[in-house]
């Protein structure tokens, strides 16, 4: 059998890599519009491999992330790349969020995530510099990795074990025949999926993630998260520790114009910012929450409401700050209600597969979400 991959991200050649692993004789072939591998958010994301315990309890999220941080930690450790096993802190700011700390607490527990509940001065104990009210939420098996370390000898493994990819190739333009086609095409996967008649209730629109290298002395020792709204799915400004130690604040949650709206104009797209700008329209009037976030969000345009926002989790915070290239998130609305998509979604037919969302914690689950996409939609 032939099979036909779009998107060289850490889903497809997860996706690819336990594709393989069941039938060694098939042919895979994947393919990507990009001049490499993981172009896009796999490649631009922090690296942190989550530990599970934000999410509900009934969610794939919540059934896959801990036992996707576990098999991606696995593969590191063969393939000899570099696991900081930073830990996490969730700190909060008043009573409120306390309440919130205890949620993720029963939801780790209930995910099997590891993370508990410790004092305020237990936190100080593991980061010095981590401010928090009362309590905070801790996560000893969050780490962090260079994600585009783990995706450049995920592909050398893949195309050791003799899968092929094409780079460059728009789907539209690949012409070669094939037997079984799996949709991971991230901010397109949407676009390509209505081809078939799939995903026709949903359409992606692009959130961009803002952040900020800090240069200072005041040292981190672990990643600092904020307790999060935990009714969407952002996790709110934070520290990141990144595999080589280098500290960056954010992200944002900024809503974009076009898919690829990195900077300015680069690679701008009329048609799709009219799409865009459509979709985001009738979620601003619909919904308070995209209005209140759409305006919140904005401010970080403005560096110092960014660092202004992180000084909050730390004790110390006084040096500079310079930015670091951002990333797209490729977030799926139901356009029955406007409404954002929690949750991976994947829909199947007859030799189809389409990753609709596969949005954070994806970095972390792949390995784990592949074994379950393709239990769900292949069988053994």
């Amino acid at each position: 059998m032939k099979v036909l991959i779009v998107g060289a991200g850490i889903v497809g050649m997860t996706l690819a890599y336990e594709w393989q692993k069941r039938n060694p004789d098939d042919e895979i072939v994947i393919i990507d519009k990009e001049p490499h591998e993981a172009f896009h958010a796999s490649g631009k994301n922090s690296g942190i491999l989550h530990a599970g315990f934000y999410y509900n309890t009934d969610s794939l999220k919540a059934k896959l992330t801990a036992d996707g941080n576990r098999l991606m930690k696995r593969f590191c450790n063969e393939k000899n790349i570099n696991i900081n096993e930073t830990g996490k802190l969730v700190v909060a700011k008043n009573e409120e969020e306390v309440k919130t700390l205890k949620e993720l607490e029963r939801r780790s527990q209930a995910n099997n995530a590891g993370a508990y509940l410790i004092t305020e001065e237990e936190a100080k104990k593991i980061d010095p510099n981590a401010k928090t009210y009362k309590y905070a939420l801790y996560s000893p098996n969050t780490a962090s990795v260079n994600p585009r370390e783990v995706c450049s000898i995920l592909r050398k493994d893949l195309e050791n074990k003799g899968v092929k990819f094409v780079f460059n190739m728009h789907f539209e333009k690949y012409k070669e025949s094939y037997d079984f086609l799996i949709n991971a095409a991230g901010l397109y996967a949407d676009k390509i999926a209505h081809k078939f008649g799939s995903g026709l209730d949903y359409e992606v629109i692009p959130f961009k993630g803002l952040y900020l290298k800090y240069l200072g002395d005041d040292k981190i020792k672990t990643q600092i998260y904020p307790v999060p709204n935990i009714k969407n799915p952002f996790l709110g400004v934070h520290f990141t520790l990144m595999a080589d130690n280098t500290i960056k604040i954010g992200p944002t949650a900024i809503p974009a114009f076009w898919r690829e709206n990195y900077t300015g104009f680069e690679r701008f797209n009329f048609k799709e910012m009219i799409e865009i700008l459509g979709i985001e329209a009738k979620m601003f009037f619909k919904h308070k929450w995209f209005r209140d976030l759409a305006f919140y969000e904005m401010r970080y345009y403005l560096p110092k409401n960014l660092i202004n926002e992180a000084k909050k989790l730390v004790y110390k915070l006084n040096g500079d700050f310079k930015p670091y290239p951002p990333g797209i998130r490729a977030q799926l609305v139901d356009k029955r209600d406007f409404s954002l998509v929690m949750d991976f979604l994947v829909e199947h037919k007859k030799n189809q597969i389409h990753i609709l969302n596969a949005v954070s914690p994806a970095f972390t689950a792949s390995f784990a979400f592949a074994g379950y996409v393709l239990d769900e939609c292949v069988g053994e």
